[in-house]
């Protein structure tokens, strides 16, 4: 078939990285983009903030031994001079796994064991959310007390640091929520290489489990009694259900525009991510200028997160992926790669207009792939939102704090992985 041609072209040299020298030495975050038509999203911040960045200061890539090209493979592992993001905040983690399984503990035993599948231990998920989460709440100079002497294993913190790991948990609750939701609508059979809760329990189940977790998400989120913070969450539904929409009603010209692509992007992946950030530092009382850092980090996170996301559904596994491999464009759906492709070739246009539901189209999408650089262009797009993000925490204040130093390395390092992962 043809599109063993197409796979074996992507897989090849097309999706290494090459990186473009900017000229310019001091950016604007709103000129940082170069490609058609697109501006980043910095209208969606409810304050808006311009800084200059000098991207000479912030490289995204710190390894002595690897090059960009390395990183970006997937291939070697580069991150052992490093310090763990996940390490630092481990223990936090654990407490906050198991308080998550006791919040979806449910009256109905089918519901509860529905509410709890992604929750259970070993299908948890790589927990990447509360992550940056625990890590952004010390990067703001939260700092975390020693365990009460003789307490027991959920030994309390600070009021304000259990005030930030309900944010952790409340984001995680609506993340499920939105992956038990979009299973039933995308009819999938695998998730975190389990079954999917739709295909196991069926489609029913799987949508009353997601509306129960956000349920329980809604009473955390009002025991915070913080207005603003509640209002940026429940922001945070209606973008998911707003991009859920936008990718289910598209026009012919909204599916192949890059600007209309990435709006959805941050509606469905970034909008979570970034809010929380946001709501970590209004929770400790931080300026309009901080929170708006936080926010940018996450946003920027976020769309680089979902690039690669793009590049690994044409070039991962099923078995590495935990999911199906060419999902989205067996759905039928346009991601970056593609609209990169066309606009090499224009043509490639008139098949994405036919769909996808004749096998041969999807064959024939994968020929114009690989012959592109859409691989390698959509990798570019996210090493700069990388670097974004990198640049939003070294501009948070100056501090001399080491744990908050710390903590705000391991934040720049999450977003070298989230750039080099192979799944």
């Amino acid at each position: 078939m043809a599109s063993g041609g197409g796979l074996a072209a992507i897989a090849s040299g097309k999706d290494s990285f090459q990186s473009k020298k900017d000229k310019k030495k001091d950016v604007v975050v709103s000129d940082f983009e170069d490609y058609k038509k697109w501006q980043p999203l910095v209208s969606f911040s409810s304050t808006p903030i311009l800084w200059i960045l000098s991207l000479q200061q912030f490289p995204l890539f710190y390894s002595k031994d690897s090059s960009p090209e390395q990183f970006l493979s997937g291939g070697d592992t580069v991150f052992q001079d490093q310090l763990d993001p996940f390490s630092l905040v481990a223990d936090e983690l654990s407490l906050l796994a198991n308080r998550l399984r006791s919040m979806v503990i449910a009256e109905v035993p089918k519901l509860a064991s529905a509410a709890e599948y992604f929750f259970k231990m070993g299908v948890e998920g790589k927990r990447f959310r509360p992550t940056v989460l625990l890590l952004m709440a010390t990067a703001l100079n939260v700092r975390i007390l020693e365990p009460i002497p003789g307490g027991v294993g959920d030994a309390l913190t600070t009021e304000l640091r259990q005030r930030q790991q309900s944010i952790a948990e409340i984001t995680e609750m609506i993340h499920v929520a939105s992956l038990l939701h979009d299973d039933v609508l995308d009819d999938a059979d695998t998730r975190r290489g389990i079954g999917s809760l739709n295909f196991v329990m069926g489609n029913k189940v799987a949508v009353l489990a997601g509306d129960f977790l956000l349920s329980r998400a809604c009473v955390a989120l009002a025991s915070l009694k913080n207005t603003e913070v509640v209002s940026l969450l429940a922001t945070v539904v209606e973008h998911l259900v707003t991009g859920e929409t936008m990718q289910m009603t598209s026009t012919s010209e909204q599916r192949c525009s890059m600007e209309y692509y990435m709006q959805k992007t941050y509606y469905k992946t970034a909008s979570l991510i970034s809010n929380s950030c946001k709501a970590i530092a209004l929770l400790a009382g931080h300026t309009t200028e901080v929170a708006m850092l936080a926010f940018e980090y996450g946003k920027n996170l976020g769309l680089a997160f979902q690039l690669i996301d793009d590049v690994l559904d044409f070039t991962g596994t099923s078995a590495s992926l935990g999911k199906g491999s060419l999902s989205d464009i067996r759905h039928g759906i346009v991601t970056a790669p593609i609209l990169f492709a066309m606009e090499e070739f224009p043509q490639l246009r008139a098949v994405i207009d036919r769909g996808f539901d004749n096998p041969e189209n999807i064959d024939l999408a994968l020929e114009y792939l690989g012959k592109s650089h859409g691989i390698q262009r959509t990798r570019e797009l996210a090493a700069k939102h990388a670097n974004l993000a990198a640049a939003a925490i070294d501009s948070l204040p100056d501090t001399d704090d080491e744990e908050v130093r710390k903590s705000r390395r391991a934040l720049v390092d999450l977003t070298e992985r989230v750039i080099a992962r192979n799944k």
